[in-house]
């Protein structure tokens, strides 16, 4: 069983920088592929970005070049460092978990991953 707990949202305003955590539990983050995910006020949850174990990403368009996810194998949490921000990337941002990196299409599915977490806020300001 993995467990996963977001932090570090806010408020901030548009052109600055979050980072956001995502501690695990149960299993070393090595061993599995991690995700991040965001869902605005009354829209579908939407992919961010994703890293598999031996290090690759995946970013929506929306955020690449902006948004930046790794991992601390050694603190066990994953990390989505947020830069540029705009309005529109407010939301609650929620991170994910899954035993094997789907292929993109799959990847891209909130219902193709097994874990998350409660969700932060993130509110961008203009």
């Amino acid at each position: 069983q993995v467990q996963l707990v977001e932090s570090g949202g806010g408020l901030v305003q548009a052109g600055g920088s979050l980072r956001l955590s995502c501690a695990a539990s149960g299993r070393p983050i090595g061993t599995y592929a991690q995700g991040w995910f965001r869902q605005a006020p009354g829209q579908e949850r939407e992919f961010v970005a994703a890293i598999a174990w031996a290090g690759v990403t995946d970013y929506a368009d929306s955020v690449k070049g902006r948004f930046t996810i790794s991992r601390d194998n050694a603190k066990n949490t994953m990390y989505l460092q947020m830069n540029s921000l705009k309005p529109e990337d407010t939301a609650v941002y929620y991170c994910a978990a899954d035993l094997s990196w789907k292929i993109p299409a799959e990847r891209k599915l909130p219902t193709r991953w097994r874990f998350w977490g409660q969700g932060t806020q993130v509110t961008v300001s203009s």
